[in-house]
C-alpha cells in the first residue's frame, strides 16, 4: 500500500475528474490521499472531498501566496479555518509556511517580495502554528528559498507536541532543513523532482528512511517518466507509485520496503487508519 501525502485535487484542474484520479491511482496501490488546501475556497473542497471519498483525507490552511488576500483580515481567516478544522477527516493544517521566491510565467507573475508581503507570510504562519496546536492537528509546512525566515518562526513557536507531526512539503535540499528536521522529529516529502534534480537526489540519499513520506503535489512535478511529448504536464496521484521507485533506486533498497516504511510513517505522521 502507498499513500500520497499531499495532492491538490481539490484544484480546479481536477474539477469533476476527482473519483478518476482516485481510481487510478487505487489500481496501482495507492489507497489513500492528503489533500490540503492552499486557501479557504480550496480548504473548504478539499473537506468536502474527505466527506464524499472514504480514501481522502483533508488539510485546511492558507499557503504563503494568498497572505494578503483577505479583505475580512487574518482574524476573519482564522475564524473560517476554525470552522473547517472542526469537520470530520481535517487531519492537518496546511499547507502554510513562507515564500520569497519570485515565480515567472504563473499567475502569481505579480507577487512581488516587498517586505510588506514578507510581514504578512510571517504573521500568518504563526498564526496557523498556533491553529494546529489549539486542534492537535498536524503541520504540512511549504518552503521556498526562505530557510532564513522560516526557520527561526518554526524555532521560536515550536511546542513537542509537534515532534513527529510536521512534515517539511517538498523539502528543499539544504542541509539546515535536514539538521533541523532531526533535531525536531519532522519528516520530509519527497516528490517528483527527485526525478530531475542532482541536488535532491544527493540530498535524499542523507535522510533515514523512517522520516521520509511520499507525495505527488498533484498537478505539479510530474516525474520525468511520467511525462510525454506533446502531451500536458499535469501529475496525479498514481504516479506516487513512480516516486516509490525512485527513492528505492537512490536508497539502493526495494521498492516493497520503501513503500512498506513510508506508509507506515505517513499513518504516524497524520494519525490515519493504519
Amino acid at each position: 500500500m502507498l499513500i500520497d501525502t499531499h495532492c491538490h485535487l481539490n484544484f480546479k484542474v481536477f474539477r469533476g475528474r476527482e473519483e478518476v484520479m482516485i481510481n487510478r491511482a487505487q489500481a496501482v496501490g495507492v489507497k489513500l490521499f492528503i489533500v490540503p488546501g492552499a486557501d479557504p475556497k480550496t480548504s473548504q473542497q478539499a473537506v468536502m472531498l474527505a466527506q464524499k471519498y472514504p480514501s481522502v483525507y483533508a488539510a485546511v490552511g492558507v499557503h504563503p501566496h494568498h497572505a494578503v488576500q483577505h479583505p475580512g483580515g487574518v482574524s476573519e481567516l482564522l475564524d473560517n479555518l476554525k470552522t473547517l478544522i472542526l469537520k470530520p477527516k481535517v487531519v492537518a493544517v496546511g499547507e502554510i509556511g513562507i515564500d520569497l521566491y519570485q515565480y515567472e510565467q504563473t499567475k502569481y507573475l505579480d507577487y512581488k517580495i516587498t517586505p510588506e508581503f514578507v510581514k504578512a507570510q510571517e504573521q500568518l504562519f504563526v498564526t496557523q502554528i498556533k491553529l494546529a496546536l489549539e486542534f492537535n492537528k498536524t503541520l504540512i509546512l511549504h518552503n521556498r528559498q526562505a530557510v532564513e525566515v522560516l526557520l527561526p518562526l518554526l524555532e521560536n513557536n515550536w511546542d513537542q507536541k509537534l515532534k513527529n507531526r510536521t512534515v517539511f512539503h517538498c523539502c528543499e535540499a539544504d542541509e539546515r532543513l535536514l539538521d533541523f528536521a532531526i533535531k525536531h522529529h519532522i519528516y520530509i516529502g519527497v516528490d517528483g523532482d527527485l526525478s530531475w534534480s542532482k541536488k535532491k537526489q544527493r540530498f535524499i540519499k542523507q535522510v533515514p528512511l523512517e522520516k521520509l513520506v511520499l507525495e505527488t503535489d498533484s498537478p505539479y512535478l510530474t516525474p520525468l517518466s511520467a511525462r510525454k511529448e506533446g502531451e500536458p504536464n499535469l501529475n496525479e496521484p498514481k504516479n506516487v507509485i513512480l516516486i516509490c521507485d525512485l527513492l528505492a533506486a537512490f536508497k539502493e533498497i526495494s521498492s516493497n520496503n520503501v513503500a512498506t516504511q513510508t506508509t507506515n510513517n505517513a499513518v504516524s505522521l497524520f494519525g490515519l487508519p493504519g
